[in-house]
């Protein structure tokens, strides 16, 4: 019997090494068996468990919010102080910008002012309201006056009505003649709605791939369907968690675009073995077992690399960087489970009809009268002159790269929303009539507890800000109820995102002295590129420590894991000069859709490192898995190399450009905070998969020959023995024909 067959092969290899671990393969192939023939089982377990986590999202699910808390952080210490004896200064604010018509004044509307300002003040939520006209907020030409709409609670947990309520109360003031919009910290730096075309093309675009790498329509729905399931389950999923755990807005957007673009992938590869070993001849449920076996072991593998990479985000100790990390984990965890769960029950329900007619392209690829395809013609022109091939690829990424070390981060404001939006154009209006400061003020917290005149020593302190360089102003200050606290608004002379800014807040922190905390979006921007710059290093040792170890187990090489690893390196470096190219110098800005340049967000870096290392891995260990088998098979690394690559090269450029077109559909979505990760992720795809995985790899095997399978004996000894391709299992296991 098939199980008894398995547990003989298992039992072998452990007698011949008590390392080796072929157990996987097996237990994937006897997975994929039963799920084969239990394939009605599986697809309604499958769909009962969609329809259950969809109705505890619609029950007890929850909603997303940006709670961009840090903390410990000196930023986030004083703001919890500010919210305790300030609580009307601690909340989100509402800016609203009053324009008079040309050659009009404000001052000619100020009774409806006063009145839409009335109103807003009984508006939801809402604690205060500034008089433009009371606070002077009014522009030098007499044309432009600045209200502000107070809130006791973060954006984050204002009620969904709140702030359309806010916009209904100035209607009046714009029957009136008055152009109003609104912005300021209540509002989001932009918005992702109307992506959900761009998506659509995205998966078009995937379909069209799979089309052309398959040759079959149902074969390319087929990875398309099931990805469309486990997504809809890890959205459902996280839905039900937001209502008992505070989540990002962006959660869910990452985990939807990685989840789709792994869940095509992974059932790409699997689907592509599967139609490989029926175009041989294999009856259809001994190939589905055996694809599972072989191919998902991969598949497992890969995604591993990939969850403990986005899981390895926990060490940046920033709340919401961690659960965006932990969020697109649980996608491609449900990714992998699908693949081995569900993939091989639905090619049970295809049966023969997936299998390649007689005579067609696959056929002749797996009988090997597909030589002169691309793939045969590309690995012999790169391992032609495997040296110069190497130094070109080197130099073209480090060209690339040059532009990294001007990355500049920050967190993004209403500055990069689209230019349509109300809380852009409010921005604006803003910064042209009293200057780009007014868009970030900064609050000062004074602790005035050994002071004998806490007046004085308040009111010295303003004049001394109000001396620094780089303030335009400095307010009176507020005191707390038991006088022990004074509070400031210090407004800079630069924008919030200037780099000018960042160095007055530390000067503000100098003037201050200890008894003084700095607090405010620039103040928190500072603090979570600190806590980054700190966190980074680590980051990136543990994942390229990962890379090296987990490659070297795979594949028993020094060579090959150092080599995947500095090309990760590589294509990280190439991508973040891209970035500063196009969302800082601005590039081909308007071809891609950035609303303004200036410093991207300031976690992206760590999110490329961490999804894009697996991304790499996979790519890794989907190609040279296939040039190791041949090479256990043949002993030549030529042939090895040769036969591996157009095996798995045809597979592996299409799951890369399903990748970059799913990420890619999410960069002209509107989101100032997803876009450049959307792009960099494009980006470093495309980089990675065709310049390091397709091109350096086969060069440097090709200049290695048989020295990048070799380890040395003590450590071969200490190493356990991983079989990723699932050789052990090739003309060994058969199950029998399931009808």
């Amino acid at each position: 019997m098939p199980g008894r067959q398995v547990r003989a092969v298992c039992w072998n290899s452990l007698i011949h090494d008590r390392w080796e671990f072929s157990v996987m393969a097996a237990s994937l192939h006897r997975l994929g068996a039963w799920a084969c023939r239990r394939r009605r089982t599986v697809l309604l377990a499958w769909l009962a468990v969609l329809v259950a986590i969809g109705t505890l999202a619609g029950t007890v699910g929850g909603t997303y919010s940006d709670d961009f808390s840090i903390p410990g952080t000196r930023a986030q210490q004083t703001l919890d102080t500010v919210a305790e004896q300030f609580p009307a200064s601690s909340g989100a604010a509402a800016q609203v910008v009053f324009v008079a018509p040309a050659g009009g004044r404000v001052a000619e509307y100020e009774a409806v002012i006063g009145q839409t300002l009335a109103a807003a003040a009984r508006a939801p939520q809402v604690a205060a309201v500034v008089d433009p006209f009371t606070a002077q907020t009014v522009s030098s030409d007499g044309r432009v006056a600045l209200a502000y709409v107070d809130y006791p609670v973060s954006r984050a947990r204002l009620a969904d009505g709140s702030l359309g309520a806010l916009e209904d109360v100035f209607r009046p003031a714009r029957e009136a003649g008055l152009r109003v919009e609104v912005g300021g910290s209540a509002y989001g730096d932009s918005s992702g709605e109307g992506g959900h075309g761009a998506e659509a093309a995205g998966l078009l675009v995937a379909l069209v791939v799979l089309v052309i790498t398959f040759g079959s329509l149902l074969a390319a729905g087929l990875p398309l369907l099931t990805a469309l399931l486990g997504v809809a389950a890890t959205v459902a999923g996280l839905a039900t968690v937001a209502g008992l755990l505070t989540l990002p807005t962006t959660a869910p957007a990452l985990a939807l675009m990685l989840g789709l673009a792994v869940g095509i992938d992974y059932a790409l590869f699997i689907v592509a073995r599967h139609r490989s070993q029926l175009a041989a001849g294999m009856p259809v449920a001994e190939s589905v077992a055996r694809a599972i076996g072989t191919a998902g072991t991969a598949v497992v593998f890969a995604g591993l690399t990939v969850v403990i990479a986005l899981a390895g985000l926990t060490v940046v100790r920033i709340p919401f960087l961690t659960a965006m990390g932990l969020a697109a984990a649980a996608a491609v965890v449900v990714a992998v489970l699908v693949a081995v769960t569900l993939i091989p029950a639905v090619l049970g329900f295809a049966g023969d009809r997936l299998r390649p007619r007689p005579g067609s392209r696959a056929v002749r690829r797996e009988t090997g009268y597909g030589r002169r395809a691309l793939s045969a013609r590309w690995v012999r022109l790169v391992t032609r002159r495997p040296l110069v091939t190497t130094l070109a690829v080197v130099a073209a990424l480090g060209v690339l790269a040059v532009p990294a070390p001007g990355l500049r981060l920050a967190l993004t404001d209403n500055g990069s929303a689209p230019a349509d939006s109300t809380q852009r154009q409010a921005y604006d209006l803003t910064a042209a009539a009293f200057g780009p400061g007014f868009n970030g003020p900064l609050l000062v917290l004074a602790d005035l507890t050994d002071e004998d005149d806490r007046q004085g020593a308040a009111t010295a302190l303003a004049e001394r800000l109000g001396a620094v360089h780089g303030v335009a102003a400095a307010g009176r200050p507020q005191f707390s109820a038991d006088g022990r606290y004074a509070l400031l608004t210090v407004i800079p002379e630069t924008g919030p995102q200037d780099e000018r800014t960042e160095r007055l807040v530390a000067e503000l922190e100098a003037v201050g002295g200890k008894s003084v905390g700095v607090t405010g979006v620039t103040a928190f921007g500072i603090d979570i590129s600190a806590l980054l710059s700190a966190s980074l290093v680590p980051f990136a040792l543990l994942v390229v420590g990962l890379a090296v170890l987990l490659l070297m187990v795979a594949f028993r090489s020094l060579v090959v894991p150092l080599k995947a690893t500095l090309g990760f390196l590589l294509s990280v470096g190439a991508t973040l000069g891209t970035v500063v190219a196009v969302f800082q110098w601005g590039w081909l800005a308007d071809l891609v859709g950035v609303a303004r340049t200036g410093p991207v967000i300031s976690f992206m870096p760590v999110i490329l490192l961490a999804v894009l290392f697996g991304l790499a891995m996979d790519y890794e260990v989907f190609l040279v898995s296939r040039i190791h088998e041949e090479y256990a098979r043949s002993g030549d690394p030529q042939r090895a190399l040769t036969h591996g690559f157009r095996a798995s090269a045809r597979v592996v450029a299409a799951a890369a450009l399903i990748m970059i077109a799913v990420f890619a559909s999410f960069v002209p979505a509107g989101d100032a905070t997803l876009m450049p990760i959307a792009f960099a992720l494009s980006v470093g795809v495309l980089l990675d998969a065709f310049l390091i995985r397709m091109t350096l790899v086969p060069a440097v095997l090709a200049l290695t020959r048989h020295r990048a399978w070799w380890l040395p004996r003590w450590l071969d000894r200490m190493v356990p023995k991983l079989d990723v391709e699932g050789t052990r299992l090739t003309g060994r296991v058969s199950v029998p024909v399931v009808r």
